[in-house]
């Protein structure tokens, strides 16, 4: 159980917009892509389902771009797990048994059982807003280090 690039490129495209709120402009994805040192078309296909999820605003056009919408900030992490990955990895056997549960669990149930639990609270408890820095320099910096 990990997650995806395409959560990971979701998040940090999330949090570079949110960063940049405060200079109430459309964020292109040209400019994301370039800041966080991502592949372009593939942060672009991500951030669309984002959209379509409701989670930012898109503006298409010479001018359009990117925005943050009411719930953005508020979002818990764990519904951009679901947009991105799905949900069903917080279920499945890490070992991909198909018969792994509590009644037949395989060598490592026990202990995964703990993590994703953990991981789900953490996940449900955490929002965008949670992950913010003040020191936007920095932050950002640390956005695009891969």
């Amino acid at each position: 159980m990990f997650f995806s690039k395409s959560f990971g490129y979701a998040l940090r495209g999330i949090l570079y917009i949110a960063l940049l709120q405060d200079e109430q402009r459309k964020i292109q994805i040209d400019e994301i892509a370039q800041k966080l040192s991502v592949p372009r078309h593939f942060l672009g296909k991500i951030m669309q389902g984002v959209v379509k999820a409701g989670l930012l605003q898109s503006t298409k056009g010479p001018y359009g771009g990117f925005s943050m919408n009411e719930t953005t900030l508020t979002t818990p992490l764990i519904k951009l797990v679901e947009i991105t990955d799905g949900l069903d990895q917080f279920n499945i056997c890490v070992l991909q048994l198909r018969n792994c549960n509590a009644v037949n669990p395989c060598p490592l149930h026990q202990e995964m059982e703990g993590i994703k639990t953990k991981l789900l609270l953490m996940f449900n408890q955490t929002t965008i807003v949670d992950l913010l820095n003040d020191n936007k320099k920095v932050f950002i910096k640390s956005l695009a280090t891969q």
